[in-house]
């Protein structure tokens, strides 16, 4: 669920089945098991298939290798094809470490709590088509894992999503998960921050991140 959205596109004009799991390789290896997945993708960015269950980037850099040999293309050039042909989103995460736990689950419970009210309000200049609390349950074995992030999908296939986590010495983390998408017939060659712009300032005004964490800018940007 963390992850970006562009998996889901590519999966649905291809007619390939596509799970949305909560972070954490146990639901990947129900999928992988049951044969439902062969390729999957992690929070941290590590990605594993049916014959490598494990996020190491070792595997992602031969996936990637194997593709630049047989198409024997630079990896701008195919990802440049990719977006003409399926939007892209930009997509980024930004952390907000070390804040007061009492801050942080006030801000988190503030949000939740507004979630059934979202739905339709205009945002970042397009309208919340949902609002909700992610569960998931799992299609093998039947359980339901909730509380798994605060989302909020746009009618325009982008999406902002909240997660805390942490509350150790050093306080809790606010991770914000930032997806911008852009049809193949708009600008697709923005840096991503500004792309994102409109969602940074959307998300810091309904959920008042500065104002509630003192913080003027994330701890860390990826």
């Amino acid at each position: 669920m963390p992850t970006s959205a562009a998996a889901d596109v590519v999966a649905q004009q291809l007619g390939i089945p596509c799970f949305e799991t909560p972070t954490g390789w146990k639901f990947f290896g129900n999928l992988l098991d049951a044969g439902r997945i062969t390729l999957c993708g992690e929070e941290s960015f590590g990605t594993g298939s049916n014959h490598i269950r494990e996020k190491d980037g070792l595997w992602a850099v031969l996936f990637w290798l194997n593709i630049l040999a047989s198409r024997r293309e630079p990896v701008d050039q195919i990802m440049a094809e990719h977006w003409s042909r399926f939007g892209r989103h930009y997509y980024s995460r930004h952390d907000y470490e070390a804040i007061a736990s009492d801050a942080a689950h006030g801000l988190y419970d503030r949000v939740k709590g507004m979630l059934p009210t979202l739905v339709g309000q205009g945002f970042a200049g397009r309208s919340i088509a949902t609002a909700d609390d992610f569960a998931y349950t799992d299609p093998v074995d039947g359980s339901l894992t909730s509380g798994q992030g605060l989302r909020l999908l746009l009618d325009d296939g982008s999406r902002v999503v909240l997660r805390l986590s942490g509350t150790g010495t050093q306080g809790a983390t606010l991770r914000v998960y930032l997806e911008s998408y852009v049809p193949s017939n708009g600008n697709l060659a923005q840096d991503p921050q500004q792309a994102l712009g409109a969602l940074i300032s959307a998300i810091d005004g309904l959920a008042e991140i500065k104002a509630r964490t003192g913080m003027d800018r994330p701890t860390v940007i990826t």
